[in-house]
């Protein structure tokens, strides 16, 4: 089965896609009847440098994103990891020739078909007079024994791109610029890993991969690598590909050591998410800097891909200043990043979280919790949730992202942290806000920001008195913050929906002689029913809202948590020796 791609055709989605990058991009034109893209300022260039690369499709933002002043002057575009047309290879040497550019440059990765079709559009354009230079790109670490064809062409290629159009557009000939970027060309190495292929459109996935493998060392068009690895953590992945860019007994090595200066590009190869593109550069910086290598810049993004394959590429350049000063030179390329000009080894990352304000002191008539009241109680909490898990991801899956359960654990596991740490204020006011501060910062999601909310409100009550009139007014103020904030109301089909209930009973303790188990009794059983009856009713706030009601029928799993809370405080407290 063919994997699906949004495109209108195959045979035509390289076209449309590098015509849609011309149509959004005014700095960029088409060179009419090739899939070959320009700058459309070319006149600009007279005197100076061209600099043309290219390949197949499906690497994006390679190779057009990198057009423009301070890198690429054009680039030829292939079919879909195809190499591109001789004819068309020659167009664009012929345009940027009449442009009256001074000779051009042609930047190729290593791999036969573009080293054949750039290399005979050469011959041609020299044997009409122009002048043009070659230079092909091998960046690939991956192979320990070095094969005929040499080192595959990688993501290191666009630092190529940027070194050389810094040069050009510094007015350098086209032999010096050739000489330079050759040398710098052998001081990188690049290497890829993926969690699973990518799939050309209208074809099937490349190669197959079993849940816990990773491939190591592939290249950028869907071949597999240079062997598979069991799934480890992002950290011992990225520790294993840094051995084996740099290991003496690698032929293809980038030589790298303690005391080196490098780039360092973290390359997305295309469906990475974000999150963990953040963390295999977060990985790859720490396990470069506990080698005593010094980061002079760090490059994160994509840079080129294949199409969308999980996986990365590293890539490390060995820099000096006059090197630095060329990847730092201005460019108006669109994607090429906004990296800052200067180094992140030595940078202070963090700096230290303000103090928090000194409490203010209690009222001496505000009575205190006895201390193992509260951790009984907490404990009690915290069990109950952890043993709720999976029963509130259960019901969450069916309206939600299904963490709702992981969140209670998340808040759960906190408070036990907290407890082992010494023993809760005796104050209501302070235990409450300690735990909505805990809530706030470890609990995570809407659930965390609402309970911080409801214990900050129902703190301020309690400054003055802790009799049961006090707690109500506690649980009304908790209450009327979590509405104001989350603008969720009774019968929304929401954890307010069983505090609601709860809080209606509750009002009994404003009345003289309130029984206080008698009443928390019935403010469990309500919170209970109502959790309950959530399943019934249509959903008026959080994500659940924008799912059908069709689908509903199970309880609210915010609800169901809620009165679990609440039957875990009463059980506690009515406890033996409590």
């Amino acid at each position: 089965m063919t994997s699906k791609k949004l495109v209108n055709t195959v045979a035509g989605c390289a076209d449309d896609a590098l015509a849609g990058l011309v149509a959004c991009n005014p700095s960029l034109q088409l060179l009419h009847g090739h899939r070959v893209a320009l700058r459309s300022d070319l006149d600009s260039l007279k005197g100076r440098v061209a600099l043309l690369s290219g390949g197949g499709s499906g690497h994006e933002p390679a190779h057009a994103g990198f057009i423009g002043k301070g890198m690429l002057t054009g680039v030829i575009a292939g079919a879909v990891f195809t190499s591109p047309a001789v004819g068309s290879i020659l167009a664009a040497i012929r345009a940027v020739a009449q442009a009256g550019t001074v000779g051009t440059l042609l930047i190729v990765k290593n791999y036969t078909g573009d080293r054949l079709n750039f290399g005979l559009a050469r011959e041609q354009a020299r044997a009409e007079g122009i002048p043009v230079e070659m230079v092909v790109i091998g960046d690939d670490s991956a192979f320990t024994v070095l094969k005929k064809a040499g080192r595959r062409g990688l993501c290191g290629t666009v630092l190529i791109h940027k070194v050389a159009g810094a040069l050009a557009e510094a007015g350098l000939g086209l032999e010096e610029i050739t000489k330079r970027v050759s040398a710098v060309a052998q001081a990188m190495g690049t290497l890829g890993v993926s969690l699973s292929s990518c799939s050309i459109p209208g074809s099937r996935p490349t190669f197959e991969l079993a849940p816990d493998e990773v491939e190591l060392g592939l290249g950028i068009h869907g071949e597999a690598g240079v062997r598979r690895i069991k799934m480890a953590s992002a950290g011992e992945i990225v520790t294993l590909m840094l051995d084996h860019m740099t290991a003496s007994s690698n032929v293809s090595r980038v030589p790298v050591q303690a005391g080196s200066s490098v780039v360092l590009m973290v390359n997305n190869l295309g469906g990475l998410s974000f999150l963990e593109l953040g963390v295999i550069a977060d990985a790859a910086v720490r396990a470069l800097e506990g080698r005593g290598v010094k980061i002079a810049r760090a490059l994160v993004g994509t840079f080129m891909s294949a199409l969308e394959m999980p996986g990365i590429s590293l890539t490390l350049l060995l820099v000096d200043e006059p090197l630095l000063k060329l990847i730092d030179a201005e460019t108006t390329a669109s994607a090429w990043p906004n990296v800052a000009k200067v180094p992140v080894t030595g940078r202070k990352r963090s700096r230290a979280a303000p103090a928090e304000p000194l409490e203010a002191p209690v009222s001496t008539t505000a009575g205190g919790l006895t201390s193992k009241r509260v951790v009984l109680v907490l404990e009690r909490v915290c069990a109950t949730l952890l043993g709720l898990e999976d029963h509130l991801n259960a019901l969450d899956r069916a309206a939600g992202d299904g963490d709702c359960g992981t969140t209670h654990s998340r808040a759960a596991r906190a408070i036990q942290g907290w407890l082992k740490e010494g023993p809760p204020p005796a104050s209501p006011t302070q235990l409450l806000s300690k735990l909505s501060l805990l809530l706030l910062e470890k609990m995570g999601g809407s659930s965390g920001a609402l309970y911080g909310l409801f214990l900050t409100a129902a703190a301020q009550p309690l400054k003055a008195k802790t009799d049961l009139p006090a707690w109500s007014a506690a649980m009304d103020a908790g209450l009327e913050a979590m509405h104001n904030y989350g603008k969720a109301a009774p019968g929304d089909r929401t954890m307010l929906d069983s505090l609601w209930a709860a809080g209606q009973e509750l009002q009994a303790w404003k009345s003289p002689g309130a029984n206080l188990f008698q009443v928390l009794t019935k403010a469990v059983q309500s919170a209970e029913a109502a959790a309950e009856a959530t399943k019934n009713m249509a959903a008026g706030a959080g994500r659940a809202s924008y799912i059908s009601s069709a689908r509903l029928d199970q309880p609210d799993p915010g609800a169901v948590a809620a009165a679990a809370v609440l039957r875990a405080i009463l059980e506690a407290l009515q406890s033996p020796g409590v």
